[in-house]
């Protein structure tokens, strides 16, 4: 995400006078909703045993939170002049806050308290995106954010699977939507750059946190026979987690 903002420098590509973003931007911003949709649907279609999709979607968050907004949030950061621990103070205090909210209640409504917390999380990372796509219309960008968003789609339906259907479809259009107001509103009036780190580091602890919830949602999922089913989610978690960081690392080196 960092390099979209690095490859527009510190100006917006829209009109300085705060009117629409180019068309670029925003039919960028709808192509990432689509590709959200498609992650979610493919996730709700998906064959075979519901728990590698939890599983897949753990390792998913978790590669996105370490590996994507971590780093973010520590290069943006050192730019704002902050102190070193203000980005793991803030990725820490909303991890532990999402943790109490998951576990207040019923236990058996803590798979939900994650899903929640998980849509909350993902909408504030997608607005940032979406004031990437304001910042930049570069190609290599724009595809790993369709790609980027095809997982979080996935990873969304996996820990929304609990909920009504309206419930997931209020969630899933906010989702989509957060990108396309992500473009309008740093059109209009940029990111103040000591907000960024914190609000990256916060997402990542949320989405930390929701890669534990989904996590051990794929345990409870598991048949009786323990020892033959723990090795596709082992290897969900793992596929799912190494392609992410792959995406990630072919587009830092674009």
């Amino acid at each position: 995400m960092l390099c979209a903002f690095e490859a527009a420098g510190t100006h917006l590509v829209g009109d300085s006078a705060g009117l629409l973003p180019p068309a670029a931007s925003l039919v960028a911003a709808s192509l990432v909703a689509l590709a959200t949709v498609a992650g979610a649907w493919a996730a709700r279609r998906a064959p075979g045993p519901t728990m590698l999709v939890p599983a897949a979607a753990s390792g998913i968050l978790l590669v996105i939170a370490v590996f994507d907004l971590l780093p973010d949030a520590w290069d943006e950061a050192a730019e704002a002049g902050l102190p070193p621990w203000a980005v793991p103070f803030a990725a820490l205090t909303s991890f532990a806050l999402m943790g109490a909210l998951a576990r207040t209640g019923c236990p058996c409504r803590r798979d939900r308290a994650g899903g929640i917390g998980a849509a909350a999380g993902l909408a504030v990372h997608r607005f940032v995106e979406g004031a990437a796509l304001a910042l930049t219309t570069s190609i290599a960008v724009m595809t790993a954010l369709l790609v980027h968003a095809a997982a979080e789609g996935l990873a969304l339906a996996a820990l929304l699977g609990a909920q009504p259907g309206r419930r997931t479809a209020c969630w899933l259009t906010l989702a989509c939507l957060s990108p396309l107001a992500g473009v309008l509103v740093t059109s209009a009036v940029p990111l103040p750059d000591g907000l960024l780190p914190f609000l990256l580091a916060a997402v990542a602890g949320v989405l930390t946190q929701a890669a534990r919830v989904a996590l051990g949602l794929a345990h409870r999922q598991r048949p009786a026979e323990r020892r033959v089913r723990t090795v596709p989610v082992t290897a969900a978690v793992t596929l799912a987690a190494v392609a992410t960081a792959l995406a990630l690392l072919i587009t830092a080196g674009r």
